[in-house]
């Protein structure tokens, strides 16, 4: 009898061995910080509704100090060997790039707007990674003896939420470069941070990924929120009953509402569709515009995004 018992056993255990692996894992990719590029003068400026902010050039930096590929290649292969899928930082640069011409281009059909999008929401759309762990580093030099202090910080690319941390220094060395140095500084704290990204990224496939959802109105447009429809439903309650069936366990917070405004926070959307493709805010928005563009509403709209995680739609119009 112990035998069938120890063969039922080792089934189990190699179950749950197999489920765990091939449970889904966040994609991520590895930039330096804003902090580390605007320090060693890889920075640019851009007009944001009237006020110049500072963001990192990760383009120059790429170009102009071979460093940062090396080091940021370390700790690449530190989360591919705990089995973490990783986009490439420098292949998503070159797609910005190839973009940004086209994007000049393209204006408003009515007003012959340009486009307002930041750098910074720019390159998160084209990197399409569920998290962004920003690296900072800075090498110590004591005599002839080096050491680095290290910084990862993971960040939620929709929210921009902290969900993961590590800091440290490494031991000193006579002639290790700076990458070997920072592979040697990070590797005893990378199991604790990984799993606290994967804790994450598992809170978000059971309960959904956090987005923002804001409705607006043209000036021009007669109907408003209050606006009722139908069997006398006001035109916000009718949006907050299509979230309440459309989000993940109906989670999400109604944070203001006007008769000109709607916001609402935490919108917990799922993560795939049922066919395994990944959902994202614009897509997922996108569901709500055609609801409110359909019968018996038939109100134009126009759908506006702001990075990933952030969607407008302004109703009324195009």
């Amino acid at each position: 009898m112990k035998q069938p018992k120890l063969i039922l056993c080792l089934l189990a255990f190699f179950s749950i061995t197999i489920a765990f692996s091939q449970a889904k894992k966040p994609t991520l990719m590895v930039v330096p910080s804003d902090a580390w590029c605007i320090q060693n003068g890889y920075a640019m400026t851009f007009e944001n509704q009237g006020s110049t902010e500072k963001i990192a050039d990760y383009k120059r930096a790429f170009q102009e100090n071979p460093e940062v590929l090396q080091v940021i290649s370390q700790i690449n292969g530190m989360m591919a060997d705990r089995g973490f899928p990783l986009k490439n930082m420098e292949s998503v640069i070159k797609t910005i790039s190839s973009n940004s011409a086209e994007d000049n281009l393209r204006q408003s059909k009515e007003s012959g707007s340009d486009i307002a999008e930041s750098p910074i929401d720019e390159f998160k759309k084209a990197a399409k990674a569920d998290i962004i762990i920003q690296l900072t580093w800075t090498v110590n030099k004591t005599g002839p003896k080096k050491s680095i202090n290290f910084n990862l910080q993971g960040l939620d690319s929709y929210t921009d939420k902290q969900i993961a941390t590590a800091t440290g220094t490494g031991a000193p060395s006579f002639s290790a470069e700076t990458p070997v140095l920072l592979s040697e500084a990070v590797l005893s704290h990378m199991d604790n941070f990984t799993a606290s990204l994967q804790s994450h990224f598992d809170d978000m496939f059971e309960n959904g990924r956090e987005i923002i959802v804001r409705i607006q109105k043209w000036d021009d447009w007669d109907g408003d929120l209050e606006t009722e429809y139908g069997g006398g439903d006001e035109l916000g309650f009718v949006i907050e009953d299509w979230l309440q069936n459309n989000t993940v366990k109906g989670r999400f917070n109604t944070t203001d509402m006007t008769e000109n405004m709607a916001l609402f926070e935490q919108v917990r959307i799922p993560l795939y569709n049922e066919q395994g493709n990944a959902i994202d805010a614009r897509r997922y928005v996108r569901d709500l515009s055609k609801f409110l563009s359909s019968a018996p509403y038939n109100i134009p709209n126009k759908l506006v995004m702001k990075g990933l995680g952030r969607a407008t739609i302004i109703l009324g119009g195009k």
